[in-house]
């Protein structure tokens, strides 16, 4: 898989990143029949994401990608292709976050949410935009958190146009 970016706002240098925790996750850009795409809206902190969340340590990529999606947006999932991934430093968590995204269809009916109570506090919502409406939610997201506006918008917007060609 394909490195897309390296995000480090906060410039982070290497011997900093020597004694971060590592976390891996996976991501999708889903699309169901109608060609739309799945965002997140975390409207109590006012941005959009791609569904998606940590690797859990009895997981492969594919694996907390499937349960990612089921949990995130209500849906089984085909992997169709490989985006690329992102690399993020992120000196608040003192953590280097490794993002893998996928390009991948809806398998079946879309479902009920599974949201943790964390996601519903932050009110996470599925919603299904057309890439272009994808698009803009992102560019248009005014995160109130460092996180969401220096780390999550950027590596999503990022594999949105990266994946221009799909669409």
């Amino acid at each position: 898989m394909k490195q897309i970016k390296i995000i480090n706002p906060e410039n982070t240098s290497d011997e900093e990143v020597k004694n971060y925790r590592v976390r891996e996750a996976s991501r999708a850009i889903v699309f169901d029949n109608e060609g739309k795409i799945a965002l997140l809206h975390v409207s109590k902190e006012n941005y959009y994401k791609l569904p998606g969340g940590g690797i859990e340590q009895d997981e492969d990529q594919l694996t907390a990608l499937d349960r990612e999606c089921q949990e995130e947006i209500g849906c089984n999932i085909e992997v169709i292709n490989e985006i690329g991934f992102i690399v993020e430093y992120r000196k608040m968590f003192k953590l280097k976050q490794v993002s893998y995204c996928y390009l991948a269809k809806v398998k079946g009916e879309k479902g009920k949410t599974g949201f943790t109570e964390k996601e519903i506090e932050k009110g996470f919502k599925s919603v299904w935009l057309t890439y272009e409406e994808a698009i803009e939610a992102l560019n248009e997201s005014k995160a109130l958190s460092k996180e969401g506006g220096h780390y999550i918008v950027p590596r999503d917007l990022s594999f949105l146009e990266e994946s221009k060609k799909y669409f």
